[in-house]
């Protein structure tokens, strides 16, 4: 890891330099060729309030990246949101009406017993919250999403109430629980719930439920907030475009800690009315070598790797296709010198092996550049192949060190 903290005496130093990084980082980034979204994100067991992650798109990533198909938007799945749906017209929704649904331990049980789509009826999650008994309700089968509850509700943990809590709390085994008639227990709606016409919830009795529960009517919410784990397809929350997925394998974070660190080890400043302040803290890091796998996931093909300039390993892999051959040697040998002195990063496969294998070598290692010593050797030509394009073209030796310039400053 490659890791850096700064210290602050104010929220807009912080954050003036919480940006100066997220941007310092992007160019890293984008000159070692790598495809990547910094995503909002969840700071974990870092702490601290504000935090992006940097996801290098590649198919065999470890997370989600949820991103805008027409902005700038990215989180990862944990912390995307959507945009809030509009409130369903208002309507007339009949007389609260209890029905018999046996055995529906699930959404889509009752849904079949009731005759109604799974997104007309209520999935109510009872939670202890900070040890707090709470009810969440959430839209038919859309999914709770844990990390995100807790930010938008400020709670530090949440786990699953167990069948006797549950029992004891309404009376009634999970599956058929929901809002009606709920007190003394705070209500927590997703803002789907808003777009319901039609709605049935658990009645708070075994093996029923409720149909044409009036919102406002027959059950009160304490808020609604953004509680589900976003689908492909909804929209982008910043109102532009629509939600896609994709993999990736996180490369780098920035953090604005606040003083959870220098509280704990009484890190402070004095301020200009010479009081002592605990420090703001920001952090930065970058996964070398997840930054490097990253690198080769997304450039190689079906032969090796194909290192862009930047981060290659070497610039330019010299062969020597026969050094049995005395001119073919010498002339190696003296690019090699001639590289090295200029300061070109050379690898010089002098092996006594065949031309074959040495070819098929170099094509796996993926250096920008194939250098080939071979039969025109004693004309002083040399064979040259771009790794990346696979444009092949014969120079005089005398011409190459000036090619090379001019290929790698581009």
């Amino acid at each position: 890891m490659k890791d850096a903290y700064s210290f602050h005496d104010s929220a807009e130093s912080l954050d003036e330099m919480y940006w100066a990084m997220h941007a310092a980082y992007s160019r890293i980034f984008t000159r070692v060729g790598l495809t990547f979204r910094p995503v909002i994100a969840d700071s974990g067991s870092m702490g601290g309030k504000d935090t992006h992650e940097f996801m290098a798109l590649a198919s065999v990533g470890e997370d989600t990246i949820v991103y805008s198909d027409e902005s700038d938007y990215a989180a990862n799945l944990e912390m995307a949101a959507s945009a809030a749906p509009p409130t369903a017209e208002v309507q007339v929704y009949g007389q609260l009406e209890k029905k018999e649904t046996p055995n529906a331990k699930t959404v889509d049980d009752a849904a079949a017993a009731l005759g109604l789509d799974a997104d007309d009826i209520f999935k109510a999650l009872v939670v202890m919250l900070d040890n707090e008994l709470t009810l969440l309700i959430l839209r038919g089968n859309d999914e709770l999403n844990e990390v995100k509850t807790l930010h938008e509700l400020g709670a530090k943990e949440m786990r699953m109430a167990t069948e006797k809590e549950v029992v004891d709390a309404f009376g009634a085994s999970p599956g058929s629980i929901g809002p009606v008639g709920v007190k003394n227990v705070p209500i927590y709606a997703d803002h789907r719930i808003h777009s319901m016409k039609t709605i049935a919830c658990g009645a708070n009795e075994t093996g029923y439920h409720y149909v044409h529960v009036g919102p406002g009517h027959d059950y009160i919410v304490t808020a609604y907030k953004d509680l589900r784990t976003v689908r492909e397809g909804d929209p982008s929350p910043d109102g532009k475009g629509t939600l896609r997925f994709a993999e990736g394998i996180e490369i780098g974070q920035v953090f604005k800690l606040g003083t959870r660190y220098s509280e704990s080890l009484d890190a402070k400043y004095l301020d200009s009315n010479g009081k002592a302040q605990p420090f703001l803290m920001g952090c930065y890091g970058i996964g070398v070598s997840r930054t490097i796998a990253a690198v080769i996931e997304q450039h190689h093909d079906e032969f090796g790797i194909v290192w862009p300039k930047a981060v290659a390993p070497f610039h330019v892999h010299l062969l020597a296709l026969n050094v049995k051959n005395e001119e073919q040697k010498q002339l190696a040998e003296s690019l090699y010198q001639e590289f090295s002195k200029a300061s070109v990063e050379v690898l010089y496969d002098d092996r006594p092996e065949r031309a074959g294998v040495k070819f098929k070598d170099s094509d796996l290692m993926g250096l920008p550049v194939r250098v080939s010593v071979g039969k025109r050797a004693g004309e002083g030509i040399v064979e040259v192949k771009v790794r990346k394009t696979g444009e092949q073209l014969e120079l005089p030796a005398g011409e190459l060190a000036s090619w090379l310039h001019q290929f790698l400053s581009e």
